[in-house]
């Protein structure tokens, strides 16, 4: 985990970074995973042979499965408070999808705080700028203000 904050310490580290995660595949199980959950079943993703055909030369995963890999990169970027109970998915300010992920890529996850604000005693909405990386490539797939609200005791 990048930061633990607390009351004393949160506004000093507003700007700080994160942390970055490991890297994870995306591979084709899992963009046929996503696509049957979501029911978006677009040859771009799902048909090899077709995709190959595009300007993409290869299947690429869902923004939205890129997108929903922040929770599991939480677990690694990100920031805890001191006493935290929970911590509960509050939305998005703003989501950019900037590069397709093409299959057999690794991506991965870079956090910033962006802003810590005390809603009542014991909730704190953090902010947090993250972007997911790919391998190999300078742009990024993703840019996503992040709001988390954690709950303290």
């Amino acid at each position: 985990m990048g930061l633990v904050l607390n009351r004393n310490n949160m506004n000093e580290n507003i700007g700080a970074d994160m942390g970055t995660s490991e890297w994870l595949l995306i591979d084709q199980g899992r963009i046929n995973a996503f696509a049957d959950c979501t029911d978006d079943q677009q040859f771009i993703h799902t048909d090899p042979e077709s995709a190959a055909k595009t300007v993409f030369g290869s299947t690429i995963a869902h923004g939205f499965l890129s997108l929903s890999m922040l929770s599991h990169f939480a677990a690694e970027v990100g920031c805890v408070f001191k006493d935290m109970v929970m911590g509960i998915n509050y939305g998005f300010d703003k989501v950019r999808f900037l590069a397709p992920v093409k299959v057999n890529k690794r991506i991965r996850a870079r956090a910033r705080l962006l802003d810590v604000q005390e809603k009542k005693p014991g909730h704190f909405l953090v902010k947090q700028e993250v972007s997911i990386e790919i391998e190999g490539e300078t742009t990024p797939a993703l840019i996503a203000e992040w709001l988390t609200m954690s709950i303290t005791k």
